[in-house]
């Protein structure tokens, strides 16, 4: 017992050697091309259009690392990647990064050996149900067959949610929001439940939305990031301050249309000047150039218009910002200071 326990000791202390000397920005610099794990396809947030062109909200994050680091928004491979094989593909090295509806928790972060460097999405747990089910509450569907994706925090949140109720359910599982789509219009499931957004990006779809019910338990809460391997720590550092970039451009008011001017020479704001290069060498201490945020933010807006554009209240998808709205309008947005 004292060897196997001590076998297991030393072979994570290997994996955690291993990644420290991971260089993952010297491989995508090198590769020239970003691989990053996407969903299967949720429309607004990662879905190829008409043209096989990927689009969304996760998929600009993708694109504005790719900006940051290459210089180039579509130097990206998206990858699509369903709940149960996200993390194997970020394990193995199939991707750099994902930017994919995944939930930050205490488990993923330190079993399974990932790094999340932050929030690009609070959200949490709800339930879709047809309109002529004559449901109103989540507490109302007690004996409901219920289609759910394996390998996700939605899986063990609808079990909690159950239990304390005191109300039973059979489970259908499937593995893309594709094949839940498919199964619940069938009828082979009274209700899906998933993240409240990626609920609000499949009604979308429907030819009639309106038939469908998004019942207003929110069960749980539902962090959504992208994430990276642990140890690879210049290369987390490079994701999670573009990622910081886009939130405090919001913040400050630099936009896809005005960051090329406020990049030209420094301004009157301290801050600004810092984020976009025109004082001070903050990217230099990253590995990267002084204009890389201005790339990140050029290439597809900041936080707000990447919100605004994908799957903002003018969309099909129709979200409100809510607790997605920058901390100075009651929201939960931040970034650390760029300084």
């Amino acid at each position: 017992m004292k060897n196997t326990v001590l076998f297991g000791a030393l072979a994570a202390a290997g994996l955690v050697a291993g990644a420290a000397q991971a260089d993952t920005l010297g491989d995508v610099t090198d590769r020239g091309t970003l691989n990053c794990g996407v969903s299967t396809g949720l429309v607004g947030f990662a879905a190829p259009d008409a043209n096989g062109v990927w689009q969304g909200f996760d998929v600009g994050v993708c694109r504005a690392v790719a900006a940051a680091v290459l210089g180039d928004p579509n130097a990206v491979n998206f990858v699509p990647t369903t709940g149960q094989t996200r993390f194997t593909a970020l394990a193995s090295g199939e991707v750099d990064m994902l930017a994919r509806n995944t939930t930050w928790t205490f488990s993923r972060d330190t079993d399974l050996s990932f790094e999340f460097v932050g929030v690009n999405y609070y959200d949490g747990q709800g339930f879709m149900v047809p309109r002529d089910l004559g449901v109103s509450s989540a507490k109302e569907l007690d004996g409901a067959t219920v289609c759910i994706q394996t390998g996700t925090t939605t899986e063990l949140n609808l079990a909690d949610f159950f239990r304390v109720n005191n109300i039973e359910y059979t489970a259908v599982p499937i593995e893309t929001n594709a094949e839940a789509q498919q199964q619940y219009l069938a009828g082979a499931c009274d209700v899906y439940t998933t993240d409240a957004s990626g609920l609000a990006a499949t009604r979308a779809t429907f030819e009639a939305p309106g038939d469908h019910v998004l019942l207003p338990e929110i069960v749980s809460k539902e962090p959504l990031g992208p994430l990276v391997r642990h140890g690879d720590n210049e290369w987390g550092d490079v994701v999670r301050w573009t990622l910081n970039a886009l939130i405090s451009a919001e913040e400050l008011g630099v936009t896809s249309a005005n960051v090329s001017e406020l990049a030209g020479a420094a301004g009157d704001n301290p801050e600004v000047n810092r984020l976009l290069g025109t004082e001070g060498e903050l990217g230099s201490y990253i590995g990267l150039d002084a204009d890389w945020a201005a790339r990140a933010i050029a290439a597809g807006g900041n936080y707000g218009e990447l919100f605004e554009d994908n799957i903002g209240e003018n969309t099909p998808i129709g979200l409100a910002r809510g607790l997605n709205a920058q901390w100075t309008d009651g929201g939960l947005l931040y970034s650390p200071p760029f300084r």
